[in-house]
């Protein structure tokens, strides 16, 4: 099969395009044949060897956590999907070898889901790991609806997935982005901020009326975290999913590292994709040969939405 992988740690002058055998397949097990497989800001960390210590790892490296496509072959304790169905999940296994970027992938069934029958395997496969991560960030600070949420970097691949499951929740959702995002959250149904507005607080307080953030959730850390913070009322929750936040008086604060999960697939994301309230939005696609071009433009910060392989 072709494989986008790596040999050793390092720049993207380490990805290769590689001939390698299929994964094997557990008896728990689906072989999914790859259309599409979505970036992530965590495959950068991958290739530079930055997740090298959390997870054991067997070289060549192939990277990707995300992917859509058609079920090959299941294991013979497998009784969710049999091949020909359409699949997507989030496929972080619990070691580095075998990723996404390939024409075939294996994982455990319960990390999958069947695709929603009106996505693409482009759309589906910008769904699992942002949709997750937004889906059990909100579910840990127990958003409600009629609270307000303060969600940094809005138009991001996961921030606009916590801005749309927060509107869905009947939340009041406001996001961080750049002023060119600005339009695109206004159409997810947020109240768009200027990240570098030093008057940040007194127009949260303007918009509010003068409540703080009952929730928060933080994608970049850093002063993005800090916004969040002060803009917090006192007994409200911040998650961040870029580092564990320091504890701060009156707030609960948590970290958040995104679980493979079919079910909450199933049954939380795939339903509101039906309904209309969540949509992928995908900037652009590339070829799985032309990889390491794709994840230049990840790297270089900004992207609206999500970026795709197709195979």
């Amino acid at each position: 099969m072709r494989a986008i992988a790596v040999n050793e740690w390092g720049g993207r002058d380490k990805l290769e395009l590689m001939e390698l055998d299929p994964p094997p397949l557990a008896p728990d097990g689906v072989l999914l044949r790859v259309k599409a497989a979505a970036l992530n800001p965590v495959d950068v960390g991958i290739r530079e060897g930055r997740m090298a210590n959390a997870f054991p790892h067997h070289f060549p490296v192939i990277l990707g956590w995300d992917a859509a496509g058609v079920v090959e072959a299941v294991g013979a304790a497998v009784t969710w999907f049999k091949p020909g169905d359409r699949a997507y999940g989030y496929c972080r296994r619990h070691e580095l070898e075998y990723g996404t970027f390939a024409d075939f992938t294996t994982v455990p069934e319960g990390y999958l889901a069947h695709m929603p029958e009106d996505l693409t395997f482009e759309q589906a496969a910008a769904l699992p790991l942002a949709g997750l991560t937004a889906h059990q960030g909100l579910e840990i600070v127990g958003l409600r609806g009629g609270e307000y949420l303060f969600v940094t970097g809005g138009a991001g691949g996961v921030g606009h997935m916590v801005v749309q499951l927060g509107v869905a929740r009947g939340a009041r959702v406001a996001a961080t982005a750049s002023p060119a995002n600005h339009a695109f959250l206004r159409e997810l149904g947020a109240e768009p901020f200027d990240y570098h507005d030093p008057d940040l607080l007194e127009r949260w307080r303007e918009w509010t009326g003068g409540a703080g953030a009952d929730a928060a959730f933080d994608a970049y850390g850093g002063e993005s975290q800090e916004q969040a913070f002060s803009v917090m009322r006192k007994g409200g929750r911040l998650v961040s999913i870029r580092t564990p936040p320091e504890p701060r008086a009156g707030v609960e604060t948590r970290y958040e590292f995104v679980r493979p999960s079919g079910y909450d697939l199933g049954e939380h994301i795939t339903p509101l994709i039906a309904e209309g309230g969540l949509a992928p939005h995908i900037q652009q696609t590339w070829p799985l040969e032309a990889a390491a071009e794709a994840m230049e433009v990840l790297e270089g910060g900004h992207v609206r939405g999500k970026l795709v392989l197709t195979l």
